[in-house]
């Protein structure tokens, strides 16, 4: 799997999030275990590894947590974001004082556990759909205050990002239609609306709402928990009309059927709300 062309964030974006789990981990009185314990003299290296195979992602975090602590600290980074790597791979290593080293360890290591996590679980969906047209998305099911994060590291798993939020397309869903009365009514509005660079999409449970999306002119349908037999059907009718979107419990024991049904995305939201964090640990080395 090749490393995604997006590999750094704005510093603007991560500084202040890094920071806040700083500030919360330190309290009132800052690390008083290793202040009590380590000599501001020490000097220190430390290795991060890798316990498990997995995606790397979120080393800009690393970075910016040590550096925060101690402008002095030295970080090389061994496999970047959207890297493989197994049990004992070296992901990065860290020089400097060793009490910055032990202070910035834990925030450090939340946030590459956690976005490893993600592009690990993103990257099991893609090599699940290998061979098919469908592209891998997540959603703006995020945690709170991490979606920049969460979705650079969908990226380094390989997959791409749907609206990053709900300023940059109209998604109209079931709800939206509930509440006005119907899929026409609702799109005539929404067009109304926005501006010529907006797109629409529709989402849709039945072939009939489909069809009725369709005769609007949208330009994406979501293809809400159907059957990989309806999503082909879906994709039949559509006939390249609209991007067709596949959306609903997709794991990666049925995103492969998904896939074949011809669908041109497959969205998943647990990739970022439930994925389970990639186990690498911090390590200080002898001498």
């Amino acid at each position: 799997m090749s490393i995604q062309p997006l590999t750094v964030l704005p510093a603007l974006l991560v500084e202040p999030v890094v920071r806040a789990a700083l500030t919360e981990d330190l309290g009132r009185a800052g690390d008083i275990t290793t202040a009590s314990i380590v000599p501001p003299s020490a000097r220190a290296r430390a290795v991060i590894a890798s316990r498990q195979p997995g995606v790397v992602a979120g080393l800009q975090c690393v970075t910016m947590a040590f550096r925060l602590i101690d402008s002095a600290v030295e970080i090389a980074i061994h496999r970047p974001d959207g890297s493989r790597v197994g049990p004992g791979d070296a992901v990065a290593s860290v020089t400097g004082p060793a009490q910055a080293l032990l202070t910035a360890e834990r925030v450090a290591l939340n946030f590459l556990c956690h976005l490893s996590g993600v592009a690990t679980a993103t990257a099991s969906l893609v090599d699940a759909v290998a061979g098919h047209r469908a592209r891998i998305i997540c959603t703006r099911k995020t945690t709170p205050g991490l979606r920049a994060l969460e979705k650079h590291a969908v990226r380094a798993g390989g997959g791409v990002s749907h609206r990053f939020g709900l300023d940059d397309g109209v998604l109209i869903k079931d709800n939206h239609i509930a509440a006005v009365g119907g899929i026409g009514i609702a799109i005539a509005r929404a067009r109304q609306a926005i501006g010529h660079m907006v797109k629409i999409e529709v989402e849709v449970e039945t072939l009939a709402e489909l069809e009725a999306a369709l005769k609007e002119g949208v330009d994406a349908v979501l293809l809400d928990n159907m059957t990989p037999a309806m999503l082909a059907e879906a994709v039949k009718m559509v006939r390249g009309r609209a991007v067709t979107e596949a959306s609903g419990r997709i794991t990666r024991e049925t995103a492969a059927a998904v896939a074949a049904s011809g669908v041109d995305i497959i969205s998943a939201g647990w990739i970022t709300h439930s994925a389970p964090a990639l186990d690498l640990g911090l390590d200080f080395q002898a001498g």
